[in-house]
């Protein structure tokens, strides 16, 4: 039996969540349930698990359990960036190998295109637009990094327009960047409402439990997933839990839960936008991976991302929070003096889990037991095909992006504690420190 002692606990203050439509959340599990399949976790991976086992096994029951609301964790917390294009921090380019970084573009247009289906399929209102998004720089160093970049994309052949910084008003109100590369094949989305209209709309077949934390399983001689109120007992069981995978005794030590944090303009007055000026609808990401990501959303508020923080056991806290809607406010009126004082309705953190060689878990972790964890801050392109395609591999399918998934060798063991927290931070802090202007 492993006890799992690290649970979801994420701060109440998520502005997507609380912009998004209201839903009735699903009952929490109570009693015993046996189902042949049994899916941990109702995010990006998990609802794609799990709706796609249930149309490879339309004979199957499918239990999706979530320890909070969905729309509530991870998954609604992130920029909304359904992203299609590799980005290689370790290359010089930011492409690196050519058959690699070609089969990484296959997985996420997976993504993009099973999430772009289903929004069309069902309606569900989360205000998806390609609309591509702009990489802006503003220092030698950050503009060094879009040549790079551009360079790696001509070499994948991938479209992308160079948009001088005396031009960018016209496209994203603020003269703060000297210069952006506009790559067109990114879709934005309000990530918490993707995700309540995704869990709305699964088959019959799937039951999701919502608000029901795992507190114990057992792996052998059958799992059974034990919580306050009962218990799953499970043929196969899939984690998409991603760092809490670590909690259910997998990937020990290997995965990084690393929080970043974001805020959430009131919505902008009629006189704010015209003096704004811009397009209704963009995203920008920085240079530099330590700076700011900005967008301005379809009901007229500005996002502002940024700030790390590293938190073991998968839990940020109120002080980090403090911290980083300071920031948040010093980016905003660098880029915005024509916003001065606008203020923000909602700063919230989350979580992205990393690791140290960028690779992730995809496949058998034990008998009957499978995950797909690990997304390296790309959950809802990346996450949602990695969720379709292990359920397909499950119904026996292979092709090459599966065998590219099947073939890593998955996160690598990280240093041993205290000496890790003590890294991570540091680095954490370095990187932050050496963004400057672009922070």
């Amino acid at each position: 039996m492993t006890k799992v002692t690290s649970l979801p606990a994420d701060d109440r203050t998520c502005g997507w969540f609380h912009t998004s439509s209201v839903r009735q959340p699903r009952p929490a599990h109570t009693g015993e349930t046996r189902a042949p399949w049994v899916v941990v976790g109702a995010g990006y991976v998990g609802l794609a698990a799990a709706r796609q086992l249930a149309m490879n096994f339309p004979q199957d029951q499918v239990v999706l359990v979530e320890a909070q609301e969905v729309g509530f964790g991870t998954a609604g917390r992130n920029a909304g960036f359904a992203i299609d294009l590799p980005h290689d921090i370790g290359a010089a380019d930011y492409i690196g190998d050519l058959a690699t970084a070609n089969l990484v573009l296959k997985l996420n247009k997976t993504g993009q295109n099973y999430l772009k289906d289903l929004v069309d399929l069902h309606g569900i209102e989360c205000h998806m637009r390609a609309s591509g998004k702009y990489q802006g720089a503003v220092e030698e160093r950050g503009l060094a990094v879009l040549e790079a970049y551009r360079g790696g994309l001509d070499r994948l052949g991938q479209p992308y327009e160079v948009i001088e910084g005396s031009d960018l008003p016209d496209h994203i109100g603020t003269r703060f960047y000297k210069k952006a590369l506009f790559t067109p094949g990114t879709m934005l989305v309000q990530p918490s409402a993707l995700v309540k209209g995704l869990a709305d709309t699964l088959p019959a077949n799937v039951t999701l439990f919502e608000r029901t934390p795992i507190t114990e399983v057992s792996y052998s001689p059958q799992i059974i997933l034990t919580h306050a109120n009962g218990r799953i007992v499970a043929d196969k069981l899939i984690l998409a839990n991603n760092g809490f995978g670590m909690a259910f005794g997998f990937l020990k030590n290997r995965m990084l839960p690393v929080f970043t944090y974001g805020s959430l303009t009131r919505q902008l007055t009629e006189e704010e936008q015209a003096r704004l000026g811009g397009k209704d609808f963009w995203g920008l990401i920085p240079a530099d991976p330590a700076g700011t990501t900005l967008r301005r959303t379809h009901d007229n508020r500005i996002l502002v991302r940024n700030s790390f923080s590293y938190h073991p056991g998968g839990i940020s806290n109120d002080h980090q929070r403090e911290v980083a809607a300071k920031r948040h406010r010093r980016s905003f009126e660098r880029r915005f003096p024509m916003l001065s004082g606008v203020p923000f309705d909602y700063t919230w953190g989350g979580a992205i889990v990393m690791s140290r060689n960028h690779e992730s878990q995809f496949g058998e972790l034990a008998p009957n037991v499978y995950g797909a964890l690990c997304c390296n801050g790309l959950g809802i392109t990346r996450g949602t095909a990695t969720g379709v395609l292990l359920a397909d591999w499950l119904a026996g399918r292979r092709g090459e992006v599966i065998d590219f998934l099947l073939a890593s060798p998955g996160p690598s063991a990280n240093p041993p504690r205290p000496f890790l927290d003590i890294g991570v931070k540091a680095n954490l802090a370095w990187a932050q420190a050496k963004a400057g202007p672009e922070s």
